[in-house]
């Protein structure tokens, strides 16, 4: 059965309120039962040992003294709740009997001679009775055998019964009705939140839910909700400002293409000029393969599953590696790379991840420092942690760009350096890949004295 959450909130909370209604309930009709069989059976005991004390031994019977007094006061008082005596011998015959009893006679039980209280009928009537034994000199004579009638207890009981189940159902009604409403009033921010999500779409993600006045768990909800959509308007603005710069990175050599064809195609050219033109189609088509390739890095990083391939890794091995596969870029720009460790310094991560970080960063230290520059690359060891220090003698980055240096497309002052070529996609793949690969980056830099990136690992 489907509910609402506002009825279910008022169902459970009626069936856990019932449960310990239900509870309640039986503690009080037990209370009371007991309550007033203890006061009968306390009665009973008096009545007994009262009387035990008005008994004669005649012979082999035994019989009541002071029986007339007994029918003159029966005569001169109303007895609300008459008590019924009678004598028998220890085989259970009766000796004698109080007059209220007149021809009928209290049962004896065989099984109950040890002064126990049990329940028992006289003329069609229910009666509370006990069998008190006469022992005068330790001798036992017979049983004094008391009894009173129970129907105005059982009455009682019966009333109270019935009172408590009546007012059972009652309660529950009205405790579902009371709580819906409560719960009704309670979940209304709920619905404030319902509403305001329905409202907000892709184009619409401005707009906030207003959070309660009562710092409560509807608070928070509506907190994360608000920082959740401050989220995704957030990357769906990168997403816009990303696929924008990709379109310019992708239309700009395309246009260069379709001019240089477009030249060559007004009239016939020399074998050189063609020559000339091909060569420099081929480096924007080159230039335009790099862009997507970084491109499709990208991606593929936004979809990983940071699935990582750990291994202990050796990071001068790597290092050489990463510097002789960049020789030729060292060697036109006549630069030194001075590699500072204290042996061999192992690090577990994954080695697709170090080789295109370091090859990056690399890249990047060649590509920005000037010619008979120096590239320090410093190795260090710390309790724990590995730390990796690439230093160059490069432009630098001014202070107002470094928070922007890890965008996607982001190049600080490309005017200034059109001659340095890049599309600002290799810190975002170096940042994307150090999330991936659980290292620590940071950057340091200040213009025309060189730009200091700073890897940590957790060994």
């Amino acid at each position: 059965m489907s509910m609402t959450f506002k009825n279910r909130i008022a169902f459970n909370y009626m069936v856990a309120t019932a449960i310990v209604v239900a509870t309640v309930f039986a503690i009080i009709y037990l209370i009371v039962h007991t309550t007033v069989y203890y006061n009968l059976d306390r009665f009973l005991t008096y009545e007994a040992e009262k009387h035990l004390g008005e008994i004669v031994n005649t012979h082999d019977s035994i019989l009541f003294i002071n029986k007339a007094e007994w029918a003159e006061r029966e005569h001169r008082e109303v007895q609300v709740q008459p008590v019924f005596i009678q004598l028998t011998d220890p085989d259970g015959h009766v000796m004698d009997k109080s007059p209220n009893l007149k021809e009928q006679s209290l049962q004896f039980d065989q099984q109950k001679t040890n002064e126990e209280r049990f329940n028992a009928q006289l003329n069609h009537q229910s009666i509370r009775q006990i069998q008190v034994p006469y022992r005068p000199l330790g001798e036992l004579r017979g049983y004094i055998v008391t009894a009173m009638s129970r129907e105005d207890a059982k009455s009682l009981l019966r009333n109270l019964r019935q009172v408590l189940l009546i007012l059972f159902p009652i309660v529950l009604i009205g405790l579902f009705i009371i709580t819906r409403i409560i719960a009704g009033k309670s979940i209304r921010p709920i619905r404030v939140i319902t509403e305001t999500a329905d409202r907000i779409t892709r184009n619409n993600l401005n707009e906030r839910i207003n959070p309660p006045k009562n710092k409560d768990e509807l608070f928070t909800l509506t907190a994360s909700i608000n920082q959740m959509l401050q989220r995704m308007e957030d990357a769906l603005e990168r997403e816009k400002q990303f696929t924008s710069d990709a379109s310019h990175e992708l239309r700009t050599p395309l246009s260069i293409l379709k001019g240089t064809l477009e030249v060559l195609n007004r009239k016939i050219r020399t074998t050189e000029e063609y020559q000339e033109k091909i060569q420099y189609s081929i480096a924007e088509i080159d230039r335009m393969s790099r862009t997507v390739d970084q491109l499709l890095m990208l991606a593929r990083f936004d979809k990983d599953d940071k699935f990582l391939n750990l291994q202990p890794l050796s990071l001068p091995a790597i290092l050489d590696e990463v510097i002789s596969r960049n020789a030729q870029g060292i060697e036109e720009k006549n630069l030194k790379i001075a590699l500072d460790h204290p042996g061999d310094v192992e690090v577990v991560s994954d080695p697709y991840y170090m080789d295109m970080i370091l090859e990056n960063l690399l890249s990047n230290a060649i590509k920005y420092s000037p010619r008979d520059a120096q590239i320090l690359i410093r190795l260090e060891q710390e309790a724990g942690r590995v730390r990796c220090v690439i230093q160059d003698q490069g432009i630098g980055i001014k202070a107002e760009d470094m928070p922007l240096v890890f965008n996607p497309f982001y190049r600080s002052e490309p005017l200034s350096h059109k001659q340095i070529s890049g599309n600002g996609l290799g810190l975002s793949i170096v940042k994307k890949a150090c999330q991936l690969a659980n290292i620590q980056i940071s950057l340091h830099s200040m213009v025309n004295q060189g730009t200091e990136v700073e890897l940590v690992f957790s060994t």
